[in-house]
């Protein structure tokens, strides 16, 4: 009973205040027209705006660029050498974050030149700040994203024909790069996969010939695949033809 008074006084203490704010009218989200008549947003506006958009950025990150197809090889490298827990998953999303930072490096100072500095300087409103924002980040996709996925999700949506790449709207570029990019990442992963593969099937071919058939495979040729993979330098390797992969 006590903290139901508590709670009933606490509200008689903010509802003069509530009143207050209302009387005085806080302009908290307006939206006025200029002379040329674009429509320019208040700041608590367009810090919501902004922080809306935030709560996007995780799936930004993985779906719109590098990140996905990094983190995949990774962890089909990992399957491949046998090595369960190791690198472990923080690590490896480490990883793929800084080298997804280095490979969209250019994409990001282009839409910082583009747009950000023009909107810090209060050239541009929020919505042409954001839209030249995605000219750098849709150039990108474009290079990463094959025709036929284009294609595919352009009939299942049914949008017709386009004259150029600027008119694929967003909604349709997003899965079919995301698509593209799980594409390659099997690929890549493919071709990681077979040495590895090779001398498991040695090791394995080697044990049953030795009547060793109870001794698991995976027990002997983890170190060797180990071996080979510092060997040859394997982490520059992978990390390099991943970098290739995005044109750099």
């Amino acid at each position: 009973m006590s903290r139901v008074v508590g709670l009933f006084a606490l509200l008689l203490m903010f509802v003069p205040s509530l009143g207050w704010a209302a009387d005085v009218g806080i302009p908290a989200v307006t939206i006025t027209t200029d002379e040329s008549g674009q429509d320019n947003y208040s700041v608590t506006l367009q810090i919501l705006i902004l922080m809306t958009m935030l709560t996007f950025l995780p799936a930004m990150v993985m779906m719109m660029t590098s990140f996905a197809r990094i983190i995949i090889v990774f962890a089909i490298l990992r399957q491949a050498l046998g090595l369960q827990q190791t690198p472990s998953n923080q690590i490896m999303v480490g990883m793929a974050m800084f080298l997804t930072l280095f490979i969209m490096t250019p994409v990001l100072d282009k839409v910082y030149v583009q747009a950000v500095q023009p909107y810090v300087s209060e050239e541009l409103t929020v919505l042409e700040a954001a839209q030249a924002a995605s000219v750098p980040l849709r150039d990108f996709m474009m290079l990463q994203t094959r025709e036929s996925d284009l294609d595919l999700f352009m009939r299942i949506s049914g949008t017709p024909a386009v004259e150029s790449a600027e008119q694929i709207p967003f909604t349709i570029l997003v899965p079919a790069f995301v698509t593209s990019e799980l594409k390659t990442a099997f690929q890549i992963g493919f071709m990681l996969f077979i040495p590895f593969l090779v001398i498991d099937l040695v090791v394995a071919s080697v044990l049953m010939a030795m009547g060793m058939m109870m001794l698991s495979p995976i027990i002997i040729s983890l170190p060797f695949k180990i071996m080979l993979f510092v060997l040859v330098d394997g982490w520059a390797l992978v990390i390099g033809t991943l970098a290739a992969s995005f044109g750099i």
